[in-house]
């Protein structure tokens, strides 16, 4: 596991002392996303569907640094929206780093390059920079050719800067294990990075691409094909080795969705980093209020088929920690490749999905001006526009460009 060892030690610290306190939910890594805009449109993402009043929204330096504090999880992951268009990412690192927060700053890396200068090397920052397989298939992931080109040269430079680098790959149904298995090769033997973070692509309704999305036996089938191929490659992986196993089909885990906790700009967002069902005021509320027995596979449609590492790395940390043998003996052998897998969750009892995108929006919208790019995305989503805001007088403020 590709994790510097005062990293894994805070971390296994953390556990023991809420081991030791009783706790059975607690956070592992925060998930802050201080903007919701991109400067990408990837096809297989259903994060950035909002009007323009929503994607100009930022929070605050202050605001992110009480939500690291207000958590309190050792570790806290910067995804977005494109955290580089955040004018004040730098501060917001710093500020992070300082409170000795193991910070992830995600990135497509199209602005890296030329903004390293703002930020200072240091054991509790990494660049996670997000590359879907190599230049032909990262560049028709994200919908943009030269952005693989581009992501490479951020990537050396920052690892040439000293920086901590990490690379985190989204499995769609995009690449075949041998693809993988190259694009493993080459993070590891060309880039150098620290290690990659690899996950299977989770199901956003509000994805354009609905057809490259992995059921949960495709993925656990093409996990064991690529480890399988990665047999004595020494790939370096940013994970725990029962994650991995978990993808392999060799572990029935649940997820423990409280262990990722999402931050943005709507609020403490229920029920985790992928779902927004509903916004708490403060982290207390979310732990306190959120109806967790309602989601994960086999109770919520929408979990079907979620083996994202935000819902379940939390629980494989917590095996690792139970029970260290296991996991040693993961480590040193890698993630089982043959012969049955850990029974499948049940679905047939999972509750019908529901959509709370609209409401969301509608709430946001309601006390401003809409301009007439807003009015435009309400009328392709054939959603009615909510009343415009009164101004003083009592005439419509009317839409403004």
């Amino acid at each position: 596991m590709a994790v510097p060892l005062i990293q894994q030690l805070r971390v296994g610290g953390y556990l023991l002392k809420q081991r030791l306190k009783g706790n059975k939910r607690y956070p592992l890594v925060l998930m802050l996303e201080p903007l919701y805009r991109c400067n990408l449109a990837c096809p297989g993402c259903g994060k950035i569907d909002y009007p323009d009043h929503i994607l100009n929204q930022r929070m605050s330096v202050e605001e992110c640094l009480a939500a690291a504090e207000e958590c309190g999880a050792p570790v806290v992951s910067i995804p977005g929206g494109e955290p580089m268009l955040h004018k004040e990412i730098d501060q917001i690192a710093a500020g992070l780093v300082a409170a000795k927060k193991f910070v992830y700053l995600c990135t497509n890396a199209l602005l890296l390059e030329k903004n390293l200068h703002r930020f200072t090397p240091s054991k509790y920052l990494t660049f996670s920079v997000h590359l879907d397989g190599l230049e032909e298939h990262h560049d028709r992931a994200v919908d943009q050719k030269g952005t693989f080109k581009i992501a490479v040269a951020a990537i050396r430079k920052s690892v040439e800067m000293g920086f901590r680098t990490n690379v985190a790959c989204t499995l769609f149904g995009q690449m075949t294990a041998e693809e993988t298995a190259a694009f493993l090769d080459f993070c590891t033997n060309d880039l150098g990075v620290e290690g990659v973070t690899i996950s299977p692509g989770y199901a956003y309704e509000r994805a354009p691409d609905q057809e490259h999305f992995l059921n949960r036996q495709k993925t656990k089938t093409l996990f064991r094909d690529i480890f399988r191929l990665g047999n004595g490659r020494k790939w370096r992986f940013s994970q725990s080795s029962l994650f991995l196993d978990f993808l392999a089909g060799n572990q029935d885990y649940h997820c423990t969705p409280w262990s990722n906790p999402a931050r943005g700009v709507f609020g403490w967002q229920k029920p985790c980093y992928l779902l927004g069902e509903g916004y708490a005021p403060s982290f207390a509320a979310l732990m306190e209020e959120t109806e967790w027995e309602k989601y994960g596979t086999g109770n919520y449609e929408k979990c079907a088929n979620c083996m994202v590492h935000c819902g379940y790395e939390g629980t494989a940390v917590d095996d690792t920690f139970a029970h260290p043998l296991k996991a040693l003996k993961v480590a040193l052998r890698g993630p089982r490749t043959e012969g049955p897998m850990a029974p499948e969750i049940d679905l047939s009892r999972a509750r019908k999905a529901e959509d709370f995108h609209e409401h969301h929006v509608l709430d946001a919208m309601r006390e401003v001006d809409l301009t007439k790019r807003d009015l435009r995305w309400f009328a392709q989503k054939g959603i009615d526009v909510p009343p415009p805001r009164q101004p003083a007088g009592g005439a419509s403020a009317g839409a403004a460009e």
